[in-house]
């Protein structure tokens, strides 16, 4: 998910934001519209009165400095009036996009790829399920828009016919009053069809980004390392393990068994510790071959299930018997020192 992400693919609908920009534009007309008829109406009359004073009339031609003038004060002033629109249309937008996919910049989508220059990847786009569920959206927002329109229009209809009998600005605040309400509608129904459109992009993106076994594999080997090389190296280590603790064997003072499953070594020197270590240990196979090194050493075997069970399950190799089993410990070891006649 985050390779996807990296690469740029998101859940993400195009509609939000055409939804949102198209709501924001709408709103904002309805309160800014008066300010800027005001503002053209100001700025109109001060053109107008400008144009006596810098025309001269010269074989039916005015001076280019003078007209090129006027049109970029014209420009200049169309620009403030129309920027609150233009900077909503931009916070609207990248606003959209955040809410959808956070904050996570990206420049792959901006390298070219020659995939998207194949025709063939071109044709199945035309004829894919994408291009259905599109085709249904776009159906579904021009019947939807359509609907709304012509009830909207159809209850203003008589209001509409009496604008023949409104003086002039009467009517174009009527007309512009209309068109804003309508919009409003258009953009709310617009909205909900890309709420339902969002909805649907990311079930489809989570249905796309679903991998394969194989795809798993690779991503696990990606990310932890590849399983087979890294139990090849468990295993290397649990053999050179076992050997160095083959090793130690010979070292033993007894090897406790159960006597057919469980082998445990134990060795006991207060010098270095103050309890006894268990220096090897074994199940099975492993533990025929630590009472086979025990009898090549002539080390004393001693038979104790519930010792050996205890022990092999609750003490790690190299580490010290715990207190609650000093005690059967040290019984086992004070009959091995009493046969070989060390006390």
């Amino acid at each position: 998910m985050d390779d996807a992400r990296d690469e740029g693919q998101v859940a993400k609908s195009k509609e939000i934001a055409n939804g949102l920009g198209l709501l924001a534009l709408f709103v904002v007309l309805k309160v800014w519209i008066g300010t800027m008829g005001k503002q053209f109406l100001q700025s109109f009359n001060q053109v107008y009165d400008r144009i006596p004073s810098i025309c001269r009339l010269q074989g039916g031609t005015s001076p280019l400095g003078d007209i090129t003038s006027l049109l970029r004060t014209i420009m200049l002033r169309l620009i403030i009036i129309l920027l609150p629109i233009f900077a909503v249309g931009v916070i609207v937008a990248f606003l959209s996009d955040l809410i959808q996919v956070k904050w996570h910049p990206t420049a792959k989508p901006l390298k070219p790829k020659l995939s998207k220059l194949n025709p063939i990847n071109g044709f199945k786009k035309i004829f894919s399920a994408q291009s259905l569920v599109e085709l249904v959206k776009s159906i579904a927002k021009i019947f939807l828009i359509a609907y709304v329109t012509y009830g909207f229009i159809k209850g203003k209809g008589a209001l509409l016919y009496s604008l023949y009998d409104m003086p002039m600005m009467q009517a174009v605040n009527l007309i512009g009053e209309t068109v804003i309400s309508l919009g409003i509608r258009i953009s709310v129904i617009y909205m909900i069809i890309a709420l339902a459109d969002f909805a649907y992009q990311k079930f489809k993106f989570k249905k796309d980004m679903r991998m394969t076994k194989q795809e798993i594999k690779e991503e696990y080997k990606n990310s932890e390392g590849d399983p087979e090389i890294k139990g090849k190296i468990k295993q290397r280590m649990r053999e050179a393990s076992q050997r160095r603790m083959m090793q130690s064997v010979p070292q033993a003072d007894v090897v406790i068994t159960n006597p057919t499953h469980y082998a445990v070594a134990i060795k006991y020197d207060p010098e270095t510790a103050p309890a006894p270590i268990v220096i090897a240990k074994g199940a099975d196979f492993l533990a025929q071959k630590i009472k086979d090194i025990a009898r090549e050493n002539d080390i004393e075997i001693v038979e104790d299930k519930p010792l050996a069970r205890m022990l092999y399950a609750n003490v790690e190799v190299d580490a010290q018997v715990p207190p609650e089993l000093y005690q059967a410990v040290a019984e086992v070891l004070a009959f091995v020192y009493h046969a070989k006649g060390k006390v």
